[in-house]
């Protein structure tokens, strides 16, 4: 039997996807977070404590049990995973990304480094220490520009400026987000933020998978609400994209330069692009799939979920189809209004009983602490749709969350 080792933060919303994706398959599951399960000294086969902080030292880590129970794959769920991921491959001899590949794609400086150097297409940028006066700073950048920490996800920590009062503003709020608690970056990507020109246009999203270089495009995301900020909160995804097929390609194209720039070469990827009268512009690579739930819109073949295309991926399985369902699918990440704590959801079964709505995940609980962006970066839960053509399914998702109430305190 197949023996596969999946990276799970504590954080994330990934783990019964890939719990169940690999049930599914009838692999030797062991699991790995950087914080002790109580249950791992009644299952020492199949449970793994790691310092995702520390690369090498989780891959020696891995190393060891592999020794004792040989590991035929390992799969990272999330960004704080991904770098960790391709030391442990690089270790066992598994096919995977570079450590330098994935390092580079979890630094958005060291990212914009390597895109600028190969020429492709992306904003302008400039890294800036903490240590800098940002008055002196705002003098000397164009506007509009947009700042952002160096290794957070999800937007946490991205807002745009258009004068050098905002510039400064973002600058110390940036730095205060950095500074808390439950951000779990260090070193120099806590040291410093980047600051890049605003590229305006419409936003989409490539879910992607990487084989020996050669990218297999899985779905495009057309994201309708537009994101100009002073915050760049994400909400609706529907695929298929509406875009021409001629600039789809294009994006698919660049997506490929972006990915061989970075030395990205093998598993998930998630591309973040802007497509205006210039073609598309590479906003981020991240060397993992879609985040948060969204992957329950994506289906393949006879019903294979993304998780299970990853894995078999991983263990270098046959995939039998890479086509994605003819239905237009979509989801919405619902966004936190304002600060507080929840005390209720209401109009639920209003929102479900909207034409196309499949599914409403509240993952948000009551009594819970609210953060919205920049300094949050979760959502209260997520509404999924499926329709005939993506028209459809966007007024689905715009329906079903006017139905829905938030009581916060």
């Amino acid at each position: 039997m197949a023996r596969l080792l999946l990276l799970l933060p504590t954080t994330t919303y990934r783990t019964q996807a890939f719990v169940d994706a690999a049930t599914k398959l009838g692999v030797d599951l062991v699991c790995a977070s950087e914080r002790p399960s109580t249950l791992e000294a009644s299952a020492p086969g199949n449970l793994i404590t790691l310092d995702f902080a520390d690369p090498a030292g989780a891959a020696e880590t891995v190393a060891r049990f592999a020794g004792r129970r040989p590991i035929d794959a390992v799969v990272a769920v999330d960004d704080l995973t991904t770098v960790v991921a391709a030391a442990v491959a690089g270790r066992l001899g598994l096919r995977a990304n570079p450590v330098a590949a994935a390092s580079a794609a979890r630094n958005k400086d060291e990212m914009r480094r390597r895109l600028q150097a190969a020429g492709v297409p992306a904003p302008r940028f400039r890294r800036v220490a903490l240590t800098e006066n940002p008055t002196r700073v705002a003098r000397e950048v164009a506007y509009p520009c947009v700042l952002k920490p160096l290794a957070l996800s999800a937007s946490r920590g991205v807002i745009r400026a258009d004068d050098p009062d905002a510039f400064v503003a973002a600058f110390r709020r940036i730095a205060a987000i950095l500074a808390r608690d439950d951000v779990a970056v260090s070193g120099d990507l806590a040291a410093a933020l980047l600051v890049e020109e605003f590229v305006p246009g419409r936003e989409v999203a490539l879910e992607g998978l990487l084989t020996a270089g050669g990218l297999q495009t899985l779905a495009l995301f057309d994201k309708p609400d537009p994101l100009d900020g002073p915050f760049f909160e994400e909400t609706i995804y529907v695929t298929p994209s509406r875009l021409r097929a001629e600039t789809q390609a294009r994006i698919a194209e660049v997506t490929l330069r972006a990915c061989a720039a970075l030395g990205l070469t093998e598993g998930p990827i998630h591309a973040e692009l802007r497509v205006n009268d210039a073609g598309p512009w590479v906003i981020e690579v991240a060397a993992r799939s879609i985040g948060g739930l969204c992957s329950r819109t994506l289906r393949f073949g006879t019903g294979m979920t993304l998780e299970e295309l990853i894995l078999r991926h991983a263990l270098g399985w046959k995939i039998d189809s890479f086509d994605r369902e003819r239905r237009a699918a979509g989801v919405m990440m619902i966004p936190i209004p304002r600060a507080g704590r929840l005390v209720a959801v209401r109009g639920q079964n209003a929102a479900e009983a909207v034409a196309g709505v499949e599914e409403i995940a509240i993952t948000a609980h009551a009594g819970q602490d609210l953060l919205p962006l920049p300094e949050g970066w979760q959502y209260l839960g997520f509404i999924f749709a499926r329709g005939e053509g993506p028209e459809e399914v966007e007024q689905a998702l715009r329906s079903a969350h006017a139905r829905l109430a938030f009581e916060i305190a």
